[in-house]
């Protein structure tokens, strides 16, 4: 566990799982959450703002800026996931418009302002992005003076495996593949340290349904009754007993990095593929001979891929935090 509060960005597009990694980044007492910013992905980038704020309000947090940003992928027109997560994007909550009001800067801006801010307080942030990249690739090759003040990117997306938006590719990479691709060849060139947090390890952390209707009894529109309230929505959209945690594993990746399994591995995005565009190629070739019968060479890019994670030990995380700091507002 880290001993002093880690400052973090989380930069989202809530999002059922999205709010269960926002109800932790924000309550957390090892987490410094310093900013949210939004992009479109689950939801369009206004409803994703809205929501947003609802994780926020519920929890008291007023004093963590939001802002909206990318509404769109890089070249693509938008695919949203609302037929996982809602008409509203998050569970179909019914709650009322939140008070709290963005930031008025774009995304860009904020995250750029609060990375050089931390640089110049000899200071750096961890970004956990949990949504498509196209906000992370614009922040890096406009402004690249804001890798003085990241420590690291610990982003929720990709796989070495299968997927899951197609069978090649993960939605958040898969709604925009350009910009995961830039995203990562920016952080290679500005010696950006980053965390593949994909699906290999997603769906392992669960809380079950009686877990959920617990933190649902708290009542009181609280963090944890709408964290309840998030896992029930899953469980009774897929039909299951229990249901994954989601992006808020990347964030106890953070609190807690030993919960996971990771080898730091090449890794490509798949952007012209009819049948795996949006594909992390992620290369675990077990030798490392000479490669010159390889036509494509081996990637530039190289991050930690997490290939395994103590699910039990993720979830106690979630819930004791959800529990005893996000009861009340």
């Amino acid at each position: 566990m880290t001993r002093e509060p880690t400052p973090i960005v989380l930069d989202v597009d809530t999002g059922v799982d999205d709010a269960c990694a926002l109800l932790l980044a924000a309550t957390h007492p090892a987490l410094d959450l310093r900013a949210v910013t939004c992009v479109g992905g689950n939801a369009p980038v206004k409803d994703v703002v809205r929501n947003t704020l609802t994780v926020l309000e519920a929890v008291g947090r007023a004093d963590v800026a939001v802002a909206g940003g990318a509404a769109r992928p890089l070249l693509e027109h938008p695919q949203d996931a609302r037929h996982v997560h809602g008409d509203d994007g998050m569970g179909d909550l019914g709650w009322p418009t939140p008070a709290l009001l963005p930031d008025g800067r774009h995304a860009v801006e904020l995250l750029r302002d609060v990375c050089l801010a931390a640089a110049a307080a000899g200071e750096r942030v961890t970004i956990v992005p949990t949504a498509p990249m196209t906000n992370i690739a614009l922040l890096l090759r406009t402004y690249p003076a804001v890798a003085d003040g990241i420590a690291d990117i610990v982003f929720m997306g990709g796989a070495a495996q299968v997927g899951n938006a197609t069978a090649s590719a993960e939605f958040n990479v898969f709604h925009d593949p350009e910009a995961a691709a830039i995203a990562l060849d920016a952080a290679a060139d500005l010696s950006i340290p980053v965390t593949m947090y994909g699906l290999d390890v997603f769906y392992d952390p669960v809380v079950t349904r009686e877990q959920a209707a617990e933190l649902v009894a708290v009542g009181g529109r609280t963090g944890a009754e709408l964290a309840g309230r998030l896992i029930e929505f899953q469980c009774d959209r897929f039909g299951r007993d229990a249901s994954t945690i989601g992006d808020a594993g990347a964030v106890c990746a953070v609190i807690d990095p030993d919960g996971l399994t990771t080898e730091v591995l090449p890794i490509r995005v798949e952007l012209a593929g009819q049948f795996s565009r949006g594909r992390t190629i992620v290369d675990r070739r077990d030798w490392s001979g000479d490669l010159s019968h390889d036509p494509h060479g081996e990637p530039p890019v190289r991050v930690r891929v997490a290939l395994g994670v103590d699910h039990e030990r993720y979830v106690a995380l979630w819930l004791e935090t959800i529990r005893t700091r996000a009861g009340g507002r």
